[in-house]
């Protein structure tokens, strides 16, 4: 049992959930959700609820097949379902006496640091005000570049926006097993993860009803981010009986992500939340124990490869180098791009790739001889950083 309950609650529900097992959203199973959510706000908490179904409205109220592949397709589904979705929600919440407010986002809406904050203030508003966010991915104007990709990572995001305390994925499943119990009867619920290794990436499965994206893969990603920001996940059956209030009460129902650590401050929940780009900064022994162990900045001289493109103010991965360390002139980087051993960090890197690749394995006083110009002797500054 959790010893403080949690103030601040993002709740997510799946199109399976939604639909009840059917082709069609359930209304009777939108209301019982809504009284479960207008309850706990009733009642001293703050609840945001991340809701699917968009797409599974528009195909309701167009006759449209259950198979649409195209994006723009899916955009024109989005476009008529998603203010059905919002209007069955607001009449459903009315029932209780419930305020609710609409937010739509997109992957830039996290990735920007100003739109960051404005979506961040917009939320902390609608909650102070006892009014809950009902927040979608803005699927009419995504395209597949921009797009989150689903409504678990979307509700992860969503979560460190509004700095809560749990996050609770609603499925059809009653949580993450041993093996898939559709097919082995030996399957046991998974009821507490400490640690997401690849054993359990191996037992996630692509979703089975067809009539949503995400699978348990998206969830244990949306863990991974969610975790890290220091809020607790629980995935749970949102058939179940009064399920968001006993998994807000600590009840062991489902499978509980605990949190990592304490949370990072609001700007690395920033770096932590906004996509990465392409690029990667390749760093030495001693650069990756002062990044892990001594809270250094990240400084040229650590920089042993540069891979990919990316700007100054881009966040980047910086991965350490696997290789065993070469003997190099003095000032010179070790020249090996070979493999690497995983992430180590992010962070918002201070010069565009292009430059880091020529004072790499530099010293923070040869920069600015070396490019004509210097924004300052870190790569990488610890303020702008987040440990993975």
């Amino acid at each position: 049992m959790r010893t403080q309950q949690p103030k601040r609650i993002v709740v997510k529900v799946g199109t399976s959930i939604l639909t009840d097992g059917t082709r069609w959203l359930s209304p009777p199973r939108m209301v019982d959700l809504a009284r479960q959510c207008a309850s706990l706000q009733q009642n001293e908490r703050e609840v945001v609820l991340c809701t699917s179904g968009a797409i599974a409205a528009g195909r309701e109220r167009l006759g449209y097949p259950d198979s649409v592949g195209t994006v723009a397709t899916k955009q024109m589904l989005a476009a008529v379902g998603q203010g059905r979705l919002m209007l069955m929600w607001e009449r459903f919440f009315e029932i209780y006496g419930q305020t609710v407010g609409q937010i739509l986002l997109t992957h830039g809406d996290v990735t920007s640091r100003g739109r960051f904050l404005n979506a961040q203030d917009t939320l902390q508003a609608l909650l102070a005000n006892r009014i809950i966010p009902i927040i979608n991915e803005n699927d009419a104007v995504a395209t597949e570049e921009i797009k989150i990709g689903d409504n678990d990572n979307l509700s992860a995001l969503v979560a460190v926006l509004a700095d809560a305390d749990l996050l609770i994925l609603l499925t059809d499943q009653p949580g993450l097993f041993t093996a898939d119990p559709r097919q082995d009867p030996r399957a046991e619920l998974i009821t507490e993860v400490r640690a997401i290794d690849d054993r359990l990436w191996a037992l996630a499965g692509d979703s089975g009803t067809g009539l949503g994206v995400g699978g348990m893969a998206t969830k244990l990603e949306a863990a991974v981010i969610a975790r890290r920001a220091g809020i607790e996940v629980v995935i749970a059956n949102g058939r179940e009986r009064d399920v968001i209030a006993r998994v807000a009460a600590g009840e062991a129902l489902g499978t509980r992500f605990l949190a990592l650590e304490t949370p990072p401050e609001n700007r690395k929940r920033w770096i932590l939340a906004g996509a990465v780009s392409s690029g990667r900064i390749v760093v030495d022994f001693g650069a990756a124990r002062a990044l892990r162990h001594e809270g250094r900045s990240l400084l040229p001289a650590g920089i042993v490869a540069i891979e990919g493109s990316f700007d100054r103010g881009d966040t980047v991965a910086i991965v350490e180098t696997s290789e065993a360390p070469e003997v190099t002139e003095p000032g010179k980087a070790n020249s090996i791009r070979g493999a690497d051993s995983g992430e180590i960090a992010r962070g918002v890197a201070r010069y565009p790739s292009e430059d880091l690749d020529r004072i790499k394995g530099c010293h923070s006083e040869s920069i600015a001889e070396v490019l004509g110009y210097t924004y300052g002797a870190v790569a990488v500054h610890r303020n702008d950083l987040i440990l993975m």
